[in-house]
């Protein structure tokens, strides 16, 4: 298969920064889309990615995949998007297409294993997948997703993973008008939990630990918050909620917020993979028919409705743009939770 070389930022190792290198895209197929990358979110997979924090990066790895472009060529087959429109991949750039779940458009749990935008079975050239950190990307277009004409372009990255990741479970537990919803942690996903929930009609209550993010909160839409280390404001909201997302990464105990679930409600958690601590306590999960669960990004048909959703709503992200050559500081500084609340890099920088 013929190939194109082109500008990218990655690393060569766990211990290494990102720095420019060439790789490899291959020319269009029948059904490609060739996108010009614009801007690109930074998401925490990219950093766990980039140092190998989940022991399975190979190396050179290009992470990103919160891609916003303009298509630059199609294939003669592709009918979705022409030359010049405005185009997004998320977190999965290829699947089967034929086991069950594919067939219900949730690739995101492909039976046969999807592939994601980076670091993922590249089965056109081999090897692994490269993200949008890098100047295009070549993607075929079932896979592909369009803008919304009145989205900030910039601002619209994020939504392709911290906004489906949110989105799915919203629309899966059928949270509407009425529905009594609440977030933990005020991040990356968190912001956008509260926005799309509020968007679609409930009342949402942020948890947090600290005190400085209730005026935040309030201003993205939420309606109160929640002191969770504050015993007599958990205790207020006991058997209140319908269904809780909780976006923490890192290990913590869900016990507090399991109390706060109403009869059938549901805590789903987002934004960690691996074991709670301390044990799940299983009694007031038993005594209300309250469940703990996971969710994973959203299906392509799913991410497209969530644009179509934010498109109507003029929902997108609190950004911070970056260059690409701030990158390194960048993870730095999401390490230490300083930024609001998501960063994106503006690819222009790159040509620099």
């Amino acid at each position: 298969m013929e190939t194109t070389n082109v500008k990218a930022y990655g690393t060569v190792a766990a211990d290494a920064p990102l720095k420019q290198m060439n790789i490899e895209r291959r020319n269009i197929t029948a059904k490609d889309i060739e996108i010009e990358i614009l801007y690109c979110g930074v998401c925490h997979s990219d950093l766990h990615t980039a140092k190998n924090d989940w022991e399975n990066t190979i190396y050179p790895a290009v992470p990103g995949h919160e891609i916003v472009g303009k298509v630059t060529k199609v294939g003669n087959e592709v009918t979705k998007l022409k030359v010049g429109d405005f185009a997004a991949v998320g977190c999965l750039v290829d699947s089967c297409k034929t086991c069950d779940n594919c067939k219900q458009d949730l690739e995101q749990y492909c039976s046969n294993g999807w592939v994601g935008t980076y670091n993922g079975e590249d089965k056109h050239l081999g090897g692994m997948t490269f993200g949008g950190y890098s100047e295009k990307i070549v993607v075929d277009e079932a896979y592909v997703l369009k803008v919304p004409a009145n989205l900030d372009l910039a601002a619209t990255a994020p939504l392709l993973c911290a906004g489906i990741t949110t989105w799915s479970p919203l629309r899966h537990w059928k949270v509407g008008k009425g529905s009594k919803v609440a977030v933990v942690g005020l991040g990356g996903l968190g912001h956008m939990a509260i926005k799309l929930a509020k968007g679609l009609g409930a009342e949402v209550t942020l948890f947090s630990r600290s005190l400085n993010k209730e005026k935040d909160a309030l201003e993205l839409g939420a309606d109160a918050v929640i002191i969770s280390t504050d015993e007599t404001q958990m205790s207020a909201v006991s058997g209140k909620f319908d269904l809780i997302i909780d976006t923490v990464p890192y290990v913590h105990d869900v016990n507090p917020y399991v109390g706060t679930l109403n009869t059938n409600g549901t805590l789903v958690l987002v934004g960690y993979l691996g074991g709670l601590e301390p044990i799940l306590n299983t009694v007031p999960m038993i005594m209300g028919r309250k469940s703990v669960a996971g969710s994973l990004i959203g299906g392509i048909a799913e991410t497209q409705e969530m644009l179509d959703f934010c498109g109507e709503h003029n929902i997108v992200s609190e950004i911070e743009i970056i260059k690409i050559q701030d990158i390194n500081e960048a993870y730095e500084r999401m390490l230490k939770s300083d930024v609001r609340y998501r960063f994106v890099i503006d690819m222009a920088s790159l040509k620099s």
